[in-house]
């Protein structure tokens, strides 16, 4: 790693996410937006968007990825890396073409990438690779001059990443009464997709029961689990499981799904649970509705203790975290020798997702990987 912090050869970070409504107005549309080419009704989109509804049509991610930029900028500030940071999304304003094309006007011409997503999956990865794709040929199609598009590498397993969320379940387990404390499980939530795409998701080797997906989030969670036990002297027993499906009933998700997870806890006798948000960046929707809201009730209809751990959101450790990687890829980028920082069993993820790596569902290009059209 060189001494001064220079990201050389990258000259901007763009910070790419979801997007989400910030008023009732923007519920249907955000959502047409989100479901795209499958012919789904507006009056099923209004029902699907209840869900916002009930937050007055506002989704947290948008203002949760301002702090996010804001605590980036201090970071890079602090340290002395001249970095400018962008911001685009998926579905909603700022949408990433537009941003990209205000990257292009400001001369930006090797941009680094920071997805707010952790792990390996076609949603959560490869179709953030592909609107980029799209993004930069609808720039190509106006003429433009294309910057060289880098993403950087999963994240689920960098310290920085790693400790908000340890100390999260930790405050947690304080936060319940103590005759319940030492007994209680800890939930490992996460995004269900269809078991088909955790199958394929990472590299074609890591291809099988679950992928890289189950393996990584698998690997999170032991990491926190191992530190609040060598943290607190007791070992709370632990599972992975799932929330916030979608689609057809008839085709295989993830699961147990958190709310018949907490049932057979209870059915166990199991004292009091901690839902730990391992999957998500920030309070976002599905954990704001799926967790603060459904699982909430179905606990309470249990009788059954639970509390409710963070996710990173704007954490200064997973800030720097992100310097870290930054600074990481700029060294590997230029030829340097780097020693990527990783914990657990997987180690670093790769730089450069291979051919094969969390396949569409059907062809589409994608950038920033080794398939990139715009290499």
């Amino acid at each position: 790693m060189r001494d001064a912090l220079d990201a050389t050869p990258y000259d901007a970070l763009l910070l790419l996410s979801f997007g989400g409504p910030e008023g009732p107005d923007d519920v249907v549309p955000f959502l047409e937006n989100v479901t795209r080419g499958r012919g789904i009704p507006k009056e099923r989109l209004k029902e699907v968007g209840r869900h916002y509804f009930l937050f007055g049509g506002v989704s947290p991610i948008n203002d949760q990825n301002r702090a996010l930029l804001d605590a980036l900028r201090k970071d890079f500030a602090d340290h002395g890396l001249d970095l400018p940071i962008y911001w685009g999304n998926r579905n909603w304003a700022p949408y990433l073409t537009d941003t990209l094309r205000e990257m292009v006007a400001d001369g930006r011409r090797r941009v680094l990438v920071l997805a707010t997503s952790a792990y390996a999956s076609y949603s959560g990865c490869r179709q953030y690779r592909e609107n980029l794709a799209d993004a930069l040929a609808t720039l190509e199609a106006e003429g433009l001059e294309l910057p060289k598009v880098d993403k950087l590498r999963h994240y689920f397993n960098h310290p920085g990443f790693l400790e908000p969320m340890i100390e999260g379940v930790l405050r947690s387990l304080a936060d319940l009464p103590e005759d319940v404390r030492d007994g209680a499980h800890l939930a490992f939530s996460t995004h269900s997709i269809p078991n088909a795409s955790a199958d394929t998701s990472g590299p074609a080797e890591d291809h099988g029961d679950g992928g890289a997906y189950v393996k990584q989030h698998l690997d999170t969670a032991r990491l926190i689990a191992d530190a609040v036990r060598e943290r607190t002297g007791v070992d709370h027993p632990w599972q992975l499981v799932y929330q916030s499906r979608s689609g057809a009933p008839h085709i295989p998700w993830l699961e147990p799904d958190i709310c018949d997870h907490l049932e057979e806890r209870h059915a166990a006798a199991v004292p009091a649970v901690v839902m730990a948000p391992i999957g998500f960046v920030s309070d976002h929707m599905e954990v704001l509705y799926d967790l603060d809201t459904e699982a909430k009730a179905k606990a309470e209809e249990l009788g059954l203790p639970v509390r409710r751990s963070a996710t990173v959101g704007a954490d200064p450790r997973f800030a720097a975290a992100i310097r870290e990687l930054v600074l990481e890829r700029a060294a590997a980028e230029s030829g340097l020798q780097v020693t990527p920082c990783a914990l657990g069993a997987l180690g670093a993820s790769h730089n450069l997702c291979p051919v094969g790596c969390c396949p569409a569902r059907a062809p589409r290009p994608a950038a920033a990987g080794a398939d990139s059209p715009y290499a």
